[in-house]
């Protein structure tokens, strides 16, 4: 038997390593032209749900519970540069295609005191309210506590994480125009 390296995914003698088998959740799927994307979108499934779990989490922490993962989203955008944000602004940045959505997470966080509504021609703006900016501000703290360290403990470099979301952005524009594809069959 000839030792692996894992570097490569051969073994010493340069023969090709038998690898591991996709982890996926359709096997029906993977057994398509491009196998590794239907694992990538197990990945994605389960990184999109573990990230709404931690946001909703996270937020309770620093003091705002009963948030869902958009209405922290919202918020964290609205708190973003310190400018007033419509609504077709936070949709359009969220990629949230139903304005609704953002519109019903507004009106949350303006209830709660987490954003205030100003105008900017005839279009209703949003602006972080002290209690949002502070709310936001806890949420960092926490997050650099319980998820910064842990994930930089993992050794992934800054820069390679940065490469992963410019691909998951790149991929995202070939989910929407599959999407839009799909749409007219």
């Amino acid at each position: 038997m000839t030792a692996r390296d894992p570097r490569h995914g051969t073994d010493k003698a340069g023969a090709k390593a038998p690898s591991a088998p996709a982890i996926v959740s359709s096997a029906h799927l993977a057994d398509g032209a491009l196998p590794a994307l239907s694992e990538f979108e197990f990945g994605l499934n389960m990184l999109t749900h573990a990230y709404g779990r931690w946001m909703v989490r996270c937020m309770a922490a620093a003091g705002v519970p009963d948030l869902s993962p958009l209405d922290v989203l919202v918020l964290h955008h609205v708190v973003h540069r310190d400018r007033p944000k419509t609504i077709a602004d936070l949709c359009l940045v969220l990629d949230v295609e139903d304005t609704h959505l953002v519109t019903y997470a507004a009106k949350k966080l303006q209830a709660l005191g987490l954003v205030t509504a100003g105008r900017r021609g005839k279009e209703k703006t949003l602006s972080a309210s002290a209690r949002g900016q502070a709310a936001c501000t806890r949420y960092r703290e926490v997050r650099e506590a319980l998820l910064t360290n842990a994930v930089a403990a993992t050794g992934i470099a800054p820069e390679k994480l940065s490469e992963i979301a410019a691909l998951m952005r790149t991929l995202s524009g070939h989910y929407d125009q599959a999407a839009r594809a799909a749409a007219s069959l």
